[in-house]
């Protein structure tokens, strides 16, 4: 384990996970670029690029190089399975065949969970980027999804006067009576009485809306201001396995008390330029608290969102974003899909909405991926 305050990798036991490599599967089966990959649970999750005359071809890194009639999915990315267990590499010489995730790195093998025995204490997740429209409330919602479908239990906190997180769970913000603001700022106010049982069996939702702006200016005077929401959830953390707290797009008193409250951060990142430029005010604003408020608190890792492989701006950006931040990047990243605006006008996650498509994939390779990461502690 690192010592307290400092920014830990988070990977060492994860990069010691043996890795598929692609030479060793072909070699049991040639016909391996004929076949669509399926996920570890079974869906598909990358057909590969076909002219709709039912014949399948090979992918394709870029959009240039297809051929008349082909079509690209930028979102298709790989998701390891069950079919590359006889293939991990044990040896050197093999790991230099393993396959490469779109980070640029080795993808690691990220096996299912198993089921739990008993659950809690709860880890809080904080999911922080001060820039808006980087997809934390899509990561928050679809993460806890995903845990909750193998089998752990999940509590989401909006913590945004928006009420995004609300609303992108079918709950409509203006008819609530109590929120998590009740929670924060009304002495005696019990979370049983503003928890709400979402859709998802095992996930539940502190909900949001306009009423939490009042809070940061309320709780300004307030004694130990910071650790306001600390206090609120740490009656709930014997009943959950995470907490995943959907921050507000600022810096301000909202987002220091998610972060006091927090184990760890997840800063989703949009492979976009000015996304890039905001990660340093975010790492600094994280080490401030590191040091005066929570020394407990871990950056868990950055999340690539929004990546689109056929674009070199795209490809530009996460690989700067892997340069400067090397393991605190996840190996998952999570591409372009029309499948998530529709998931919020749905009112559920992708995971139950589109169930086999590439972004379900995806976030339940993310959910394996923090299991491993915080497994490995």
């Amino acid at each position: 384990m690192p010592a307290r305050g400092a920014v830990p990798t988070g990977l060492e036991a994860v990069g010691s996970v043996a890795v598929r490599t692609f030479a060793a599967h072909q070699s049991q089966s040639p016909h391996l670029a004929q076949t669509a990959h399926k996920s570890m649970d079974g869906q598909h999750v990358n057909a590969m690029a076909g002219n709709g005359s039912g014949e399948v071809h090979t992918h394709f890194a870029d959009y240039d190089e297809l051929p008349d009639g082909h079509f690209y999915d930028p979102d298709a990315e790989y998701e390891p399975d069950p079919e590359y267990a006889a293939t991990l590499a044990p040896d050197a010489a093999r790991q230099r065949r393993e396959r490469i995730g779109p980070t640029g790195r080795p993808l690691p093998y990220f096996p299912i969970p198993g089921p739990l025995t008993d659950h809690g204490p709860a880890k809080i997740i904080a999911m922080c980027n001060q820039k808006g429209g980087v997809g934390k409330t899509t990561s928050t919602i679809n993460l806890g999804a995903a845990l909750a479908e193998y089998g752990r239990r999940v509590l989401l906190v909006d913590f945004d006067p928006q009420g995004a997180l609300s609303v992108g769970l079918g709950v409509n913000p203006m008819e609530l009576d109590l929120t998590v603001y009740n929670l924060l700022m009304e002495r005696g106010m019990s979370a049983d009485e503003v928890l709400l049982k979402t859709a998802v069996p095992n996930m539940d939702l502190l909900p949001s809306n306009i009423d939490l702006s009042a809070a940061e200016v309320q709780l300004v005077s307030e004694v130990a201001r910071e650790s306001t929401l600390q206090r609120a959830l740490k009656p709930l953390m014997p009943d959950y396995d995470y907490i995943v707290i959907d921050c507000q797009p600022s810096l301000g008193l909202l987002t220091v008390n998610a972060l006091t409250a927090a184990h760890k951060v997840i800063v989703p990142l949009e492979c976009e330029f000015f996304a890039l430029r905001g990660v340093a005010l975010l790492t600094e604003t994280i080490e401030k608290v590191q040091e005066r408020l929570n020394p407990e608190l871990e950056l868990d890792g950055i999340l690539a969102t929004m990546y689109d492989s056929r674009t070199v701006h795209s490809r530009e950006v996460l690989a700067r974003v892997v340069e400067a931040f090397d393991d605190h990047v996840y190996h998952t990243v999570i591409g372009r899909t029309v499948r998530f605006p529709e998931t919020t006008v749905a009112g559920e996650p992708i995971t139950t909405y589109a169930s086999n498509s590439v972004g379900a994939a995806a976030y339940r390779q993310l959910a394996r991926e923090v299991l491993a990461r915080c497994h490995a502690e």
